[in-house]
C-alpha cells in the first residue's frame, strides 16, 4: 500500500488496483462498546461486520465479553475496603474512649477529687 496515494498494491512491483482503502482506526474501548451496543440493539452481525470492517467472529467475541462483564458486575456483592473497616473501627473505639473519659471526669468531679489522686495518696 502506498502511503501517499492510499491505494492497494497488486504485487511486489507496486502496481495499484485503484481501490482506495479506508484509513485504519484503532479500536478503542469506546468504539468497541458502540459496536457491541449496536449488536445488542438488534443490528445484524454480518452487516455490521461489513460496515465496520471487523471480522464477525471478533464482533461476536466483543459481545460475549461485554455480556460476561455485565453478568459479573451484577453478581458481585458490594465489597468494603479493609482500610475503611479499620477506619470505622478506630472511630468507634475513639468514641468509646471519649465517653469513658467523660464519665470518669464526671465521677471525679462528683467526688471532688482531682484526676490521678487516689484515697491512699491523701
Amino acid at each position: 500500500m502506498s502511503k501517499e496515494s492510499g491505494l492497494k498494491s497488486d504485487n511486489k512491483q507496486g502496481k495499484t488496483t485503484g481501490e482506495a482503502r479506508p484509513a485504519e482506526k484503532r479500536w478503542t474501548a469506546a468504539r468497541k462498546q458502540e459496536a457491541v451496543l449496536r449488536l445488542l440493539r438488534g443490528e445484524a452481525l454480518d452487516s455490521l461486520s461489513r460496515e465496520l470492517g471487523v471480522e464477525a467472529y471478533r464482533l461476536a467475541e466483543w459481545r460475549e465479553r461485554a455480556l460476561g462483564g455485565i453478568d459479573a458486575s451484577l453478581r458481585e456483592r458490594h465489597t468494603v475496603d479493609a482500610r475503611q473497616l479499620e477506619h470505622e473501627a478506630a472511630l468507634k473505639r475513639i468514641g468509646e474512649l471519649s465517653m469513658e473519659n467523660e464519665l470518669l471526669r464526671e465521677r471525679c468531679r462528683r467526688q471532688e477529687r482531682p484526676l490521678g489522686k487516689t484515697k491512699s495518696s491523701r
